[in-house]
């Protein structure tokens, strides 16, 4: 199993970094996007970012171009964005590709970690189908805010639909599950 916290990263920003930057909380890794009919997640995702934050929890952002060209924007054009439409504090990376060939590491380590999501994603695979598109197969990553639940010893412990709301019964109970271990 890969070592999370030891995959070299950067921020939105161009910073060297990684996860252990973040060791000792519990994560939420999302791919985002400014173009994509789930975009306004930001907003649920950055409350739940702020509501949790001193609990030892944070929400990362990883924008990726991967899923009908929804995130076309340079990082700074990605930061701004985030910062002005959604007022965005939780970290952001720079923009990587979560599935497919050119697969960022931090994803290949996290698909295989954690094949499939732990909530239903079928629906939104069929609605996917039902726009003409042929929607990725576990365990590529299916759309953008597809959410993976790290624990505060690098662990994946959940996977979460790209439709599950950031305010997510589910999700939430998981999160508070980690955060309370």
């Amino acid at each position: 199993m890969t070592n999370l916290t030891a995959i070299p990263l950067k921020t939105i920003t161009g910073a060297d970094t990684s996860l252990a930057d973040h060791k000792g909380k519990v994560l939420l890794v999302v791919n985002v996007a400014s173009k994509c009919g789930l975009t306004p997640q930001y907003d649920g995702l950055e409350a739940l970012h702020e509501k949790l934050a001193d609990k030892g929890f944070s929400v990362l952002g990883f924008p990726a171009n991967d899923f009908g060209a929804q995130e076309p924007g340079s990082n700074d054009e990605i930061a701004e964005f985030c910062r002005t439409n959604f007022s965005v504090s939780f970290p952001m990376f720079e923009k990587i590709a979560v599935t497919g060939d050119e697969k960022h590491p931090l994803y290949a380590a996290l698909t295989s970690a954690k094949p499939d999501t732990d909530n239903d994603a079928s629906p939104f695979r069929e609605r996917l189908k039902g726009f003409g598109m042929t929607p990725n197969e576990a365990p590529e990553i299916l759309w953008n805010f597809e959410k993976f639940l790290i624990a505060r010893d690098g662990a994946v412990v959940g996977r979460f639909a790209p439709t599950t709301a950031p305010d997510d019964a589910e999700m939430l109970a998981a999160i508070e599950a980690q955060l309370a271990a």
